[in-house]
């Protein structure tokens, strides 16, 4: 799985001119999964967000997770992550996962996230979507576990 977490004041999420989250200070997570993934690189993604140290200590070095801050999360796939763009002007996407096994895993990932953590929100699977945030810093960082087998 891919994604982007960027750290953030606030951030939301719209379908259809109404919104579905709303953060405040935490980070909002893009996710993709490809074709090889399974529910370890999702537990594994997971996690790794959760606890990536992002947010600055009383030294104003990145020394807080996620957990730590006690932070807002909004999660929200995008497949377009998994894209090849090594070649061309066009974005290749042989090695995304299907539709069926996206929102499979995504779904997965959202079931797992209200079990371990309170403050998360999400996008909507195959939806058009508007995001909106702030970024904090900026402050982004792409994180990925596919071939991560545990």
């Amino acid at each position: 799985m891919i994604s982007i977490i960027q750290r953030v004041s606030t951030a939301k999420v719209t379908v259809n001119h109404q919104d579905i989250g709303h953060i405040n200070t935490g980070i909002v997570a893009l996710v993709a999964v490809e074709k090889e993934d399974t529910e370890k690189e999702a537990e594994r993604l997971l996690e790794r967000i959760l606890n990536y140290r992002i947010f600055a200590d009383k030294d104003d070095r990145m020394n807080l997770s996620l957990r730590d801050i006690e932070g807002d999360l909004l999660i929200i796939p995008q497949f377009t992550l998994a894209a090849d763009t090594q070649k061309g002007n066009r974005p290749s996407f042989i090695s995304a996962a299907s539709p069926e096994k996206g929102r499979q895993l995504f779904c997965y990932l959202q079931n797992l996230a209200v079990t371990i953590y309170d403050r998360v929100q999400f996008g909507q699977f195959g939806a058009d979507m508007q995001v909106s945030l702030i970024n904090n810093g900026p402050v982004t960082f792409t994180l990925r576990t596919s071939g991560i087998r545990h």
